[in-house]
């Protein structure tokens, strides 16, 4: 049911957001060029590594540049980059990984290698024990205001109470917040 749920409505997202997917994807290779996608690796189910789409939102080798994590003021993040992050309409070609397969709509957020070494083992199998998420509750409860600790815990209560039905809250919460993003 949830693998019908992710295929229905990413095919239904990539129709209606298009013309958001083109814009984007348009004003990132005006401002900087090709390409427009940036794939990272990332772990999924069971641990499994896979490449996570993007819109580029850095300069051309940016990791050439300067450090591995982003800051504020980050001057590797193009005026096009800014926006994008900002109503993160840098994160809307995962839709492609859900087809996929490799992620869901809803799970919690697929980490880079690196970051397992954050984790027990437990908690880290429990983890990719589900396909991770384009949101997930972490996000919904917390977007970036949280601790580390706090956003672990809400995604093994995921692992947890995973549910359709919380899936579909779950989309309700991030899309109220990402509404109320864009009032600000």
């Amino acid at each position: 049911m949830k693998r019908a749920m992710d295929i229905t409505f990413s095919l239904a997202a990539l129709l209606i957001l298009s013309p958001v997917l083109l814009g984007a994807a348009l004003a990132i290779a005006l401002e900087s060029g090709r390409p427009v996608l940036f794939r990272q690796t990332r772990l999924g189910l069971h641990g499994r590594e896979f490449g996570m789409f993007k819109f580029r939102s850095m300069v051309k080798d940016a990791a050439s540049i300067g450090p591995y994590f982003t800051s504020a003021n980050d001057p590797r993040i193009t005026r096009v980059g800014r926006f994008i992050r900002r109503t993160s309409i840098d994160e809307l070609p995962q839709i492609l990984n859900v087809l996929r397969g490799d992620m869901s709509l809803v799970g919690p957020r697929p980490d880079v290698p690196a970051q397992r070494r954050l984790y027990r083992d437990a908690d880290w199998a429990q983890r990719c024990s589900v396909r991770p998420g384009i949101t997930g509750l972490a996000q919904a409860l917390y977007r970036s205001d949280s601790s580390e600790g706090q956003r672990l815990e809400a995604d093994l209560r995921y692992t947890r109470e995973s549910t359709v039905w919380l899936d579909l809250k779950i989309m309700v919460w991030t899309l109220g917040r990402l509404a109320g993003k864009g009032s600000n």
